[in-house]
């Protein structure tokens, strides 16, 4: 899906206009989830653009931070757009396991898990995948697209119901209470927030 082309265009049509107007989640409200999480070893997974990295109020000068994704597009432009910081690359499957290596302090998966196939409880795979890179402490965090009781405008409905249909989007079953549910499982600190109907997450403590 993420063309060179498509990339020019996300920060505008998904972040400006989608978040505030139609999923009704201002892209500020996504900012300030990453500056209240992410440490000075960072893992990103599902990338995007890179605008998250590149607006996020990193805790030190220089982060330590790598990129993953499957699409290498998405690692070329997070990747030019966070230069300064030399990001390290690693293109990946989220249903595979990640290597070990040395735990992150923070782990963000930002508008991944309603992109993915199946239900809340098939994609939640992706947090035990990250076993082999977190230590207890390491905050997992992230936003989500959701379906259920989320209030939803008659544009949500209808851009949802589009991309589902071309499969841009895989969250016609996606619900709050079952993501909450999956964290709970897996760790000891969850909080999962609505705004709009995104679903913000942050959990800690691994089980």
């Amino acid at each position: 899906m993420y063309s060179p082309l498509v990339l020019r265009l996300y920060d505008i049509w998904v972040l400006g206009i989608s978040n505030r107007f139609v999923w009704r989640c201002p892209s500020s409200r996504l900012v300030a989830l990453y500056n209240r999480n992410v440490g000075a070893r960072h893992l990103d997974i599902g990338v995007g653009s890179g605008y998250f990295l590149d607006k996020a109020a990193w805790p030190v000068a220089s982060p330590d931070i790598t990129l993953a994704d499957l699409n290498p597009n998405s690692l070329a432009a997070a990747h030019a757009r966070i230069a300064r910081y030399d990001p390290g690359l690693q293109r990946h499957d989220a249903f595979e396991r990640f290597p070990r290596a040395t735990p992150y302090e923070s782990i963000g998966l930002n508008y991944l898990l309603h992109c993915l196939p199946g239900d809340i409880r098939a994609k939640s795979v992706v947090f035990d995948n990250l076993d082999g890179v977190m230590h207890r402490d390491t905050r997992v965090f992230g936003a989500t697209i959701v379906q259920g009781d989320a209030p939803r405008s008659l544009a949500a409905r209808r851009l949802m119901e589009a991309y589902n249909r071309k499969r841009i989007f895989s969250n016609t079953h996606d619900r709050i209470p079952d993501l909450a549910a999956e964290l709970e499982r897996r760790f000891v600190h969850v909080n999962v927030e609505r705004v709009g109907c995104v679903a913000l997450f942050e959990a800690s403590g691994r089980r």
